[in-house]
């Protein structure tokens, strides 16, 4: 087993990996240059919550690429317990999702190996099963985001797109997103570095932008 390792923080590089999935062997980061990559692990296969969350992915799965998003499971689980879950899984109904196939390579990581990298293994909670984590990660592999939720309660994959979009919104046009922000909201303009641009920016506020006061001032895209 390998030593347990410090959890990844944002803006570090993402912790590389060659790993057994369902898709075949996968190295990380060079399999997925040029694109986000969220990787999250679950509990256990054969779950309710994990299938309820895997269910729901794959439905959405088309909408990740459509974004140059691929997905990437992970549990503490074999090969074949992946593939003989993944099968039930297309068989299984919620909220009107049916005839799911998982397309997205699911890490076999018996070794732990991946888990003990991105510490996904919190012992307080479970010693022997990965917590629902979730790492989402640039085109550069870079940690972007990190996001922890426990063993009892689903993942919000809503939120997780939204948090992708808000990104990828922010890379392309240099701005923040506020709270709640969905696409095609308003966005936050970067504040002014001195006060001679406070005083221009909320001077110069009108139909290109407004200003709530100098240093909040939104526009739209």
């Amino acid at each position: 087993m390998c030593d347990q390792q410090g959890l990844p923080l944002i803006g570090d590089k993402a912790p590389a990996f060659k790993i057994l999935t369902t898709q075949g062997d996968i190295s990380f980061p060079e399999d997925y240059a040029g694109k986000w990559v969220i990787l999250f692990s679950h509990p256990a296969d054969f779950t309710p919550v994990c299938t309820t969350e895997f269910m729901t992915f794959g439905s959405m799965a088309d909408d990740f690429e459509a974004r140059n998003c691929q997905l990437i499971g992970l549990s503490i689980d074999s090969n074949y317990s992946h593939i003989a879950w993944l099968r039930t899984i297309k068989g299984l109904e919620f909220k009107g999702m049916k005839d799911i196939e998982i397309h997205f390579p699911v890490i076999a990581d018996l070794k732990m190996e991946v888990a003990h990298k991105y510490g996904m293994l919190q012992p307080s909670a479970d010693d022997t099963h990965a917590v629902r984590a979730v790492f989402i990660i640039d085109p550069d592999a870079v940690v972007r985001a990190i996001l922890y939720y426990p063993l009892s309660n689903g993942r919000n994959m809503d939120e997780i797109m939204r948090l992708l979009v808000a990104m990828q919104t922010s890379d392309e046009h240099g701005i923040a997103t506020p709270a709640n922000w969905q696409p095609g909201d308003e966005v936050i303009v970067p504040p002014p570095g001195s006060c001679g641009q406070a005083v221009e920016r909320v001077a110069g506020a009108g139909d290109d932008y407004r200003c709530l006061d100098w240093f909040l001032c939104l526009k739209k895209l």
